[in-house]
């Protein structure tokens, strides 16, 4: 398979051990009922694998619809997933998966998801500061606030449980180039990104008069709880929900989802640099 036969959304890709694993959100199921979640294998980034489940609902669980934006990190020698659920008797919330291999299975270990019960929240990333203490950044929904927020919360070192109350770091109204007659303001997919100076930056999405667009922030302080700073978005393209990895070949790139429309979305490679402590596209 290529590219252009892998319809998801939201895509991620996790290099590990000489190969390149790829996530999303199936198209087929992003605003239904929902089942499970596949991954794509790759050693070239051109050529991918057909795709393997590697997590299937469990009997019981209470996430039955839009399974979104799955993201598995390597920590500690586990392999964690982030991944939204929503019910229609709950809110939409983040919860954490885990397993012993990037093909999964992937299983809940908590009952219940991390971020906070109550609110309508989505697109969970994974941070790990400079002291190691580890970090879930993501979006408190539009659609209970009206101008969408990101926030940071710790996490305890085994990642079952808070370590602390939620922090916002920004609403999506705040850049000088949001469009201020909006009747909402989104917030997507937050991933962070740290430079070779040490500058954090954080890439995430929302929507202007252009379509679907990815945009960056920076922290000033280069901390999670710094003043988050915004430069103008680096794709516009009607695309988005994106995040980074470097490549085998030394080559860094940012993988999105383009056009975001259904079922018509695709991942999109390209390749970025660093320039000036942001991030270029090439």
């Amino acid at each position: 398979m290529n590219f252009k036969d892998i319809n998801i959304r939201d895509p991620f890709v996790l290099p590990y051990d000489g190969k390149y694993y790829l996530y999303g959100t199936r198209g087929e199921t992003a605003w239904t009922k929902a089942y499970g979640l596949d991954v794509y294998v790759s050693d070239d980034l051109e050529n991918w694998s057909e795709p393997h489940e590697c997590f299937s609902v469990p009997e019981n669980f209470w996430g039955e619809k839009n399974i979104w934006a799955p993201e598995v990190h390597l920590y500690n020698g586990i392999f964690y997933m982030f991944v939204s659920f929503y019910s229609e008797k709950r809110s939409r919330a983040t919860q954490i998966l885990k397993s012993n291999s990037p093909m999964g299975p992937f299983l809940p270990f908590t009952d219940d998801a991390i971020t906070p019960i109550g609110w309508r929240c989505l697109d969970g990333t994974f941070y790990v500061d400079k002291n190691g203490d580890p970090y879930i950044v993501f979006c408190r929904e539009w659609v209970q606030v009206t101008d969408g927020e990101i926030h940071a919360m710790k996490l305890k070192k085994d990642l079952s449980a808070p370590d602390g109350d939620p922090v916002l770091l920004f609403k999506a109204s705040e850049p000088e180039w949001a469009e201020k007659d909006r009747d909402k303001y989104i917030t997507d997919g937050p991933f962070m990104y740290r430079t070779k100076e040490g500058r954090l930056l954080m890439i995430w999405s929302t929507f202007t008069h252009k379509g679907y667009v990815q945009a960056v922030a920076y922290s000033d302080n280069g901390e999670i709880d710094g003043n988050w700073k915004h430069e103008k978005p680096m794709f516009e393209e009607d695309g988005g929900h994106g995040m980074i990895f470097d490549a085998y070949d030394s080559k860094k790139y940012l993988i999105l989802h383009s056009p975001n429309e259904n079922p018509l979305e695709r991942p999109v490679l390209l390749e970025i640099t660093e320039e000036n402590g942001s991030l270029k596209l090439i």
